[in-house]
């Protein structure tokens, strides 16, 4: 299939890369000064062959032939709408019209398409998403459910893990899940409870582990014995909802940003962070393959 790639900044490098590996024909676009030349230089740090994809300024003619776009650009409902007009009147009316949006509902993005907003919707990555298997497809209010099987279909062949929403919210579902625990780990700095290394160090070598095999329905599942979570809702769902009443409400004040800002500077300790994003992808290479090697996984 030909595919098209609309941005190619981190996401859309990333994309392509996983697109690539799949054997699909790559079209990407850019209009940023420099944009190739960045592009190309991050296929080869991703391993992806730099020369593979054809690349053009010219919006409309990437997209002209294509099968399937997967559009990347600034996250600002006004950029959409400008890139999602050409996009609608220059792909074929048969290709799934997919943006990368973490936030902007697919409605809004499709209040620029006025010949076919059928065939618009979300397909949120998580990052990076050549190693990464999460796509939240999300359908607006117009969206066919021709376009939602498409490319549900599509992004399954590419060994991803597509889950579909019922409803658009800010965030979908997985930048939800996180901001809920972004917003007490801040309240935890902000009370001089933790350090920041401390409460990474609290997910990476606890929950964390387990969440990257189980999600946390059936970890409360299996952690309730034979009763499983009927039983840990019925004796630990009181002290839980206890808890829920005096999780924090923290403000991104400039004092408590300087205190996130400092610790994971202390944290980092001189590390080189390329060093660390290798170490994460190289870690994350071997946790994939051991997941694809199980029959419940």
């Amino acid at each position: 299939m030909r595919v098209a790639v609309v941005g190619t900044g981190v996401i859309g490098a990333s994309w392509t890369t996983l697109f690539l590996a799949h054997g699909h024909e790559v079209v990407a676009t850019d209009p940023a000064p420099g944009a190739e030349e960045r592009f190309r230089a991050v296929l080869a740090e991703q391993g992806a062959d730099p020369g593979a994809p054809e690349f053009t300024a010219d919006l409309a003619a990437a997209v002209r032939d294509a099968g399937f776009v997967q559009e990347n650009g600034p996250e600002r409902p006004e950029a959409k709408d400008e890139i999602f007009a050409v996009l609608d009147a220059a792909a074929p009316p048969a290709a799934v019209l997919a943006s990368s949006s973490s936030g902007i509902p697919p409605s809004r993005v499709q209040q620029a398409c006025a010949r076919h907003p059928e065939r618009v919707l979300i397909g949120h990555p998580f990052n990076p998403p050549h190693l990464i298997p999460l796509v939240e497809v999300v359908p607006g209010e117009r969206t066919g459910e021709d376009a939602v099987r498409a490319a549900m279909d599509f992004y399954t062949s590419l060994g991803k893990r597509p889950i579909r929403l019922r409803a658009e919210l800010p965030g979908h579902i997985a930048n939800r899940l996180q901001a809920a625990l972004w917003r007490e780990a801040y309240s935890l700095v902000d009370q001089g409870v933790a350090t920041v290394a401390d409460i990474d160090a609290a997910i990476t070598h606890g929950p964390g582990l387990r969440w990257a095999l189980i999600g946390p329905f059936l970890g409360q599942h299996l952690s309730g014995g034979a009763g499983g979570i009927a039983h840990v809702l019925e004796h630990l769902g009181p002290p839980m909802e206890d808890w829920w009443g005096t999780l924090g409400d923290p403000r991104l004040t400039p004092g408590l940003k300087e205190k996130i800002i400092a610790g994971v500077r202390d944290e980092l300790g001189g590390s080189a962070e390329a060093a660390v994003s290798t170490e994460r992808d190289a870690l994350l290479h071997l946790l994939l393959d051991a997941k694809s090697r199980t029959d419940h996984l």
